[in-house]
């Protein structure tokens, strides 16, 4: 029996720029229905509503097929019915493994992110490493995001320490017109 899947251990360190005035919260997907977010993170300067620094310091291990080719990390915030993003981000996983820097090495990214309109909305920072095949358990600070979505896609029970961490990827044209 082959490997089917490889673990990443994902830290989402902070946003900065967003134009948002709610209470914020990532959603990273590795190309699957599973997915992992973060708790929900305080502006950090009170009296501006825009905020233009965020922080969440989370870690979660995320489980991702070894056909997958990308992560989406999305910053949405809770509202009344529901959520609303924020800004997306969509990472080439080619970005962080193979060529010259070895899988279990750490790595510190920043990705600006878009919004669903195609306009810049803010960088969201991350860390991301291939966690060894013996951590499989999560260790101290981390939660294993195994469990499918569910309520999680629509930002639901974001307050829960279901997964933790959350990431966001290079720019790209989400409008742009397709000519095939």
């Amino acid at each position: 029996m082959g490997l089917s899947s490889r673990t990443l251990e994902i830290t989402v360190i902070s946003g900065e720029n967003l134009s948002v005035t709610e209470d914020a919260y990532v959603v990273v997907r590795a190309e699957s229905i599973k997915s992992c977010t973060t708790k929900m993170a305080k502006k950090s300067d009170g009296n501006n509503k825009n905020s233009s620094f965020i922080s969440w310091n989370e870690k979660f291990l995320l489980d991702m097929s070894l056909h997958a080719r990308s992560i989406t990390f999305e910053v949405q915030c809770k509202k009344f019915k529901g959520a609303r993003p924020l800004g997306v981000a969509r990472i080439a996983v080619s970005d962080f493994l193979g060529g010259d820097v070895p899988e279990n090495c750490l790595q510190v990214l920043s990705y600006g992110l878009r919004d669903w309109e195609g306009r810049r909305n803010g960088v969201i920072h991350f860390s991301v490493r291939v966690a060894a095949v013996s951590a499989v358990e999560p260790v101290k600070g981390m939660v294993a995001c195994n469990k499918d979505a569910g309520d999680q896609l629509m930002g639901i029970n974001v307050g829960d320490k279901n997964c933790n961490g959350v990431v966001v990827g290079v720019p790209f044209w989400w409008n742009y017109p397709n000519i095939i």
